[in-house]
């Protein structure tokens, strides 16, 4: 069995898009053959597809580094280059990614679904593309965007619709291998389930996944034992089907206890649909404590079983079944737009000036229009400078006390100012 591995973070790095050509028709017969330098194709994307057949992240944990091709270049006679293929990454359903400002970026939920994690650069344009009036033969080029790169955080949170709830040695284990087709480990002592298990469960027509889930005990939203590493495997289950053992010397107790642990991790929970089971009913003593524990709940239903002797476990399952026809499934987590290299949307630029007296540039749209020019083509570069002046850069340099002789420095271009 392999290692249960459900936090990561890696590297996503997305394609760069082909540089746009510079080319010019050379065809006998043609007197004013024109630009003919085609765009570049798109960088490839990196998906996320939901595999049901996966249930850990640990591939992931051992490929850190997920790359996507660069798009193709364009070619000469108007020929445009290729898009990237993209790149599609497997995950268990249930995986959540963030990007490295921890906004949301999405999560998969269905087998088959895609989810876009990391956008490819745009094609950079040919000359062709720059053709006017004012400008019948440009002789210069874009290149392809940057594709995103970023520390993507990746989290799993179980996806199943019923979770078991209770301390350790309620007998989570034994009721799982007893309802379902999961093979959990099973011994006397805290903590024999590190992991989450997750199992069928078949009633007549209906089916349902069972995820017995790491015990839980007091202070666990504090991080106490398996604490936050079980906790939130609680999140995604509709129903959870509270254990409490008869052979505790207070059952109450460790009830309540095991609520409140809910309520402090995350205030929605408390109002999480719940079956109370009263396990260990072979014990001695069961019955006198069943009797005073369903008492004092008064209205709550516990349904009395012994996990270990199958007693009581079809009125159990066909209870969770009727259970969770009632209860929709969960829809997805809103989603927070994610960084981007959409320059339209980005901050134009930023002016700094060093202790060095060298005025440095910045900003997200300033870094997209400088990855698009190719700094070896005097024409690129003299375009540069015009988008320079028409996103107001040098009235700003101005105002920030420049004069004729200082250094300016974008990104790795540096340049003497002159007035």
């Amino acid at each position: 069995m392999s290692a249960f591995v459900d936090a990561v973070t890696v590297e996503v790095k997305a394609g760069r898009g082909g540089n746009g050509k510079v080319a010019f028709r050379r065809e006998a017969h043609v007197e004013f053959g024109g630009p003919a330098g085609g765009n570049g194709g798109r960088g490839g994307h990196i998906y996320f597809i939901g595999d049901e057949g996966k249930n850990t992240l640990i591939d992931l944990k051992y490929n850190r580094h997920i790359k996507a091709a660069n798009g193709v270049h364009g070619g000469p006679k108007g020929m445009h280059g290729a898009h990237a293929e993209d790149t599609y990454v497997r995950v268990p359903l249930g995986t959540i990614c963030y990007d490295d400002k921890e906004n949301l970026i999405g999560e998969v939920l269905e087998h088959g679904q895609t989810l876009l994690i990391a956008q490819g650069g745009k094609g950079g344009r040919g000359n062709m593309a720059f053709a006017s009036n004012n400008n019948k033969a440009p002789d210069f080029a874009e290149q392809g965007d940057l594709g995103q790169i970023f520390l993507a955080k990746v989290e799993l949170q179980v996806l199943a619709d019923v979770g078991l709830l209770g301390y350790p040695n309620v007998g989570k284990s034994t009721l799982i291998t007893r309802i379902s087709n999961a093979k959990a480990k099973i011994a006397d002592y805290q903590f024999t389930t590190l992991s989450p298990q997750l199992g069928m469960v078949h009633v007549e027509d209906d089916a349902f996944v069972v995820a017995d889930l790491p015990g839980l005990i007091e202070f666990a939203h504090l991080g106490v034992g398996l604490g936050l590493q079980f906790l939130k495997h609680v999140e995604r289950c509709r129903v959870l089907l509270h254990i409490v053992s008869m052979d505790s010397l207070d059952p109450l107790d460790d009830y309540n206890k095991i609520n409140n642990e809910l309520v402090l991790y995350d205030e929605k929970l408390k109002d999480r649909t719940q079956i109370v089971v009263a396990n260990k009913m072979d014990v001695e003593g069961a019955q006198e404590k069943f009797e005073a524990f369903k008492k004092a709940l008064k209205d709550v239903k516990v349904i009395p079983i012994s996990a270990l002797m199958n007693d009581g476990i079809q009125t159990l399952k066909y209870e969770i079944a009727s259970t969770l026809r009632n209860i929709p499934k969960f829809a997805p987590k809103d989603t927070t737009k994610h960084y981007t290299l959409n320059a339209e949307d980005a901050v134009d630029f930023i002016i700094n000036k060093g202790d060095d007296g060298v005025f440095e540039l910045t900003g997200d749209k300033l870094f997209v229009l400088f990855n698009r020019t190719d700094f070896n083509n005097e024409s690129a570069v003299k375009r540069f400078a015009r988008q320079l002046r028409g996103l107001g850069i040098e009235d700003a340099l101005r105002e920030h006390g420049v004069v004729h002789g200082d250094i300016v420095r974008i990104f790795s271009y540096e340049f003497e100012y002159l007035e």
